[in-house]
């Protein structure tokens, strides 16, 4: 395993993070350099992805960086049988660095076993999305001027939801209160719930989405549930409609208050919410490209200065 891979947020400590921020904020002050001159980057996408992909080829393509690979696996070898570790092994011969996204748990943490190319997790089904938890934190600390003792309410899809696993590992070093909302079926899974009290992470768990709650929260993070995760579209259709968030709903909110979401949304966030300044989802978006052009330059190894 290359050292500068990136497959789980646990890869990296507090330090680094904070690192990692103090790039993203150089990035977003100077975000078209040539820095990548000469390097490939392969994003393997055997997933659907829109923001994902497309900022981190936006991130390579602004670094001067060149861009190889797929955005659909049927269009690939893999259609015709050709296994996992031969298509790492062979895109391997091509780039320096390798960006993957699957929907098997896992996936990415083995592409690392048979390669010595740097590979970063886009996304591994319902495990890790750790490259959404660095532009995550780096949306809260832009918004809040601080990830120390924040009061955190997870919302949604909290079983498959992969962001919201990643942040709550990565806000371990940072005194967060997590307050988690979701229905028995989509709750926080059990081996979270352990991180948190092995950690000495305060949490409360509720299924209703009260204003009580909202109102004593600093960042608000919405999750779509994710129709792809069910086996049973009957127990979707019994859930998807559970959690939904509309502009009155944070009338009573702290004015530091931010709605978070890794997008895409489906009705979980009502369109009213999108001209309220408490909504900060599509900046977080935007957010994304900056966090990834520091993340790639730490998977190459490239010297970065920090603000």
């Amino acid at each position: 395993m290359n050292r500068n891979s990136l497959v789980s947020i646990s890869d990296i400590g507090k330090d680094e993070i904070m690192r990692l921020l103090r790039q993203a904020s150089y990035f977003e002050a100077n975000p078209n350099q040539r820095i990548l001159q000469g390097k490939v980057v392969a994003t393997l996408f055997f997933e659907p992805s829109t923001r994902t992909r497309l900022s981190f080829e936006t991130a390579v393509n602004r670094l001067g960086g060149r861009i190889i690979g797929f955005s659909d696996a049927s269009t690939t070898s893999s259609s015709k049988g050709e296994t996992l570790k031969d298509t790492i092994k062979m895109v391997s011969n091509y780039a320096d660095l390798i960006v993957m996204r699957h929907y098997l748990e896992g996936a990415a943490r083995y592409a690392t076993e048979v390669t010595d190319v740097p590979v970063i997790n886009a996304g591994d089904g319902a495990n890790q999305h750790p490259t959404q938890t660095m532009l995550d934190l780096y949306s809260i600390y832009k918004t809040q001027g601080t990830l120390d003792n924040l009061t955190i309410t997870m919302v949604g899809d909290l079983k498959y939801g992969r962001t919201v696993h990643s942040l709550l590992m990565a806000l371990q070093y940072f005194n967060p209160t997590f307050n988690f909302i979701a229905c028995k079926e989509l709750e926080m899974p059990r081996e979270y719930i352990r991180f948190c009290d092995e950690h000495g992470i305060k949490y409360n768990e509720y299924r209703d989405f009260t204003p009580e709650v909202i109102n004593n929260t600093d960042i608000l993070y919405m999750t779509r549930v994710q129709r792809e995760r069910f086996t049973d579209i009957m127990e979707y259709e019994k859930v998807k409609d559970l959690y939904n968030l509309n502009v009155k709903m944070l009338e009573g909110s702290r004015d530091n208050l931010r709605v978070l979401h890794p997008l895409p949304r489906v009705n979980e966030i009502d369109q009213d919410v999108d001209d309220s300044p408490k909504a900060y989802y599509f900046q977080q978006a935007k957010n994304g490209l900056y966090a990834r052009q520091a993340i790639i330059c730490r998977a190459l190894g490239i010297e970065v200065p920090e603000n």
